[in-house]
C-alpha cells in the first residue's frame, strides 16, 4: 500500500531474512524509512539492497538483541539517521530446537531466553523512550504460535515467546495515553528456505502439516511483513496489547480428520 508509512521512520530486528526481510521491505514500499538491523550483515545488506532497488530508503546497522548497549546504539543511530522513530518490529529470535526438559542443556534454556524475550525487553525499553520524545509510535514484536498455545519439546522457545506476549500486553497498558501502541504478531507456519528445504527432503511429513491448516497452505514471509505494516501504520490507530495469529485460522482450532 504505496503512501501508508509516507514520512514514518524506523527499525527492523533480524530484517537479513525471512519474516525480518519482508517485514522491512513492506514497511519501505509503503513510504517509510527503515534502520535494517540483523548479526548478520550480509543478510542486512542484502535487504538494503532489494528496498533500495524498489526505490526505498534503508540503512544497515549491526545488532545483537541481548546485548543491550548494542540495543540502545541502534535506536540512537535509527533516530540520528532519521530524526526520530515512528515504529518498530522486535523480531529477531532463536529455536534452541527440540529436546525434553528433563534432557536439556541449561545453556540452550538461557541462550533462548536471552536473545528471545530480553532482547525483546531491551529494543521495547529503548523504543519507548526514543517514542517519547517525539509523540508517539508503534511497535510490533514477533511472537509465535508458541506463544498462545503450548509446544512440546520447545520448553525455552514457548516460555520465551509467551513472555512476549505478556510483555506486549503490559506495555500497552502503560503507555497508551502517551500515543504509543505496542502489539505482536504470531506466525503460524511460515515458508522460508529451512520450510522449503524440509518439504523436499520430507514431502510426506510435510503434506501432513498442510492437512492441518484450515487453509490448507502455509503462509508466506510476506503475509508476515504485511501484518507488521499494517499495524505500524495508522489504520490500526485502535488496536493495541493484542497478539495476532498470522496463521491462517490454525489457532482458531483443530480440523475433524
Amino acid at each position: 500500500m504505496t503512501g501508508l508509512m509516507k514520512d514514518k521512520a524506523g527499525l527492523v530486528t533480524a530484517a537479513g531474512s525471512g519474516i525480518g526481510r519482508a517485514s522491512a521491505v513492506a514497511l519501505a514500499e509503503a513510504g517509510a524509512k527503515v534502520m535494517v538491523s540483523d548479526i548478520s550483515e550480509e543478510g542486512g545488506r542484502e535487504t538494503i539492497k532489494i528496498i533500495k532497488d524498489n526505490g526505498g530508503e534503508a540503512q544497515f546497522f549491526k545488532c545483537d538483541v541481548s546485548d543491550e548497549t548494542q540495543v540502545e546504539a541502534l535506536v540512537n543511530e535509527t533516530v540520528s539517521a532519521f530524526g526520530k522513530l515512528d515504529f518498530a518490529h522486535n523480531n529477531a529470535g532463536i529455536n534452541a530446537g527440540q529436546v525434553k526438559i528433563g534432557d536439556m542443556d541449561s545453556k540452550d534454556w538461557d541462550k533462548t531466553i536471552k536473545i528471545n524475550l530480553y532482547g525483546v525487553f531491551y529494543c521495547v525499553k529503548h523504543q519507548i523512550n526514543a517514542m517519547l520524545k517525539t509523540g508517539g509510535g508503534a511497535i510490533v514484536n514477533s511472537a509465535s504460535g508458541a506463544g498462545l498455545e503450548g509446544a512440546p519439546n520447545m520448553v525455552p522457545y514457548t516460555a520465551s515467546k509467551h513472555g512476549v506476549v505478556g510483555l506486549t500486553k503490559s506495555v500497552a497498558l502503560e503507555y497508551g495515553k502517551q500515543n504509543i501502541r505496542i502489539n505482536a504478531i504470531a506466525p503460524g507456519a511460515t515458508i522460508t528456505p529451512a520450510i522449503e528445504g524440509w518439504a523436499e527432503s520430507h514431502p510426506e511429513q510435510y503434506n501432513g502439516v498442510l492437512e492441518s491448516l484450515p487453509r490448507g497452505e502455509m503462509a508466506t514471509p510476506q503475509d508476515q511483513g504485511n501484518a507488521v505494516m499494517f499495524l505500524c501504520s495508522d489504520l490500526a490507530r485502535q488496536i493495541s496489547g493484542v497478539t495476532i495469529p498470522v496463521d491462517g485460522g490454525y489457532t482458531a482450532g483443530k480440523l475433524q480428520q
